[in-house]
């Protein structure tokens, strides 16, 4: 019989494998920035707002905040790295204006986290302070990416298109959320259920969506806006 710890160590590993084809998604747009050598309308927002929110993660599932959630740092330590090229790629690419607001928007994060991980140090001095503290702030920036589709999803059904959420995005961003509830709900962790389970939930409504509009689509229509999705995994 399977333990209940080994079951979770496999689904954290399914949910990692997962949540990294979701951090890969943009790499067709940073490919089209690099041929062109120019970022046009694309906005590093998306990025700088994953960053932090990996970062939060990474923090959450160091063993000295929350024990036994060290495949939580893993893959959101993976999406850190994957954020930072990403991010240098548009800094490269974008122009002085850009490069400043990037540039001050990075230096803001960087101050946050420092001061949450030295406040969390030394004001909390057990697991459950640490991971409360740490959890909420996880929360809330994990719930806010898990919330980004919404914008795709009104325009869907304003315009019963399906042109602008891609299936594949929606797919994995569903399995993501499936992933990581169950493997919050084997041992419970409060903080990694409610954003997980919120994102599961809007991957279902992307599916269903595009079932419904997938027909009323026009045809040979290839052009995607770009989605950026956050695993946030745990978050």
């Amino acid at each position: 019989m399977v333990s209940a710890d080994l079951a979770r160590n496999i689904i954290g590993i399914i949910g990692n494998v997962i949540s990294f084809g979701l951090f890969l998604s943009p790499v067709p747009t940073f490919i089209t920035i690099i041929k062109k050598r120019a970022v046009e309308q694309y906005s590093p927002e998306p990025y700088l707002a994953t960053l932090v929110n990996c970062m939060l993660w990474v923090f959450y599932g160091l063993p000295i905040v929350h024990p036994n959630s060290i495949l939580v740092s893993t893959i959101n330590g993976v999406g850190v790295l994957l954020e930072a090229v990403y991010l240098t790629i548009f800094f490269i690419f974008s122009g002085q204006k850009l490069r400043m607001k990037m540039v001050k928007i990075l230096l803001v994060e960087f101050a946050f986290m420092a001061i949450v991980i030295s406040l969390v140090m030394k004001l909390a001095y057990t697991h459950e302070k640490r991971s409360l503290i740490v959890g909420v702030l996880s929360v809330i920036f994990g719930t806010i990416m898990y919330a980004a589709p919404l914008g795709v999803m009104k325009m869907v059904i304003k315009t019963k298109s399906v042109k602008y959420m891609p299936f594949s995005l929606s797919l994995l961003s569903f399995l993501n959320g499936i992933c990581w509830s169950s493997y919050a709900l084997i041992r419970f962790d409060f903080f990694v259920v409610i954003p997980n389970g919120l994102g599961t939930l809007l991957g279902l409504v992307q599916l269903i969506l595009y079932a419904c509009y997938y027909k009323s689509t026009p045809k040979g229509d290839a052009q995607r806006k770009e989605i950026s999705m956050s695993p946030v995994m745990a978050d």
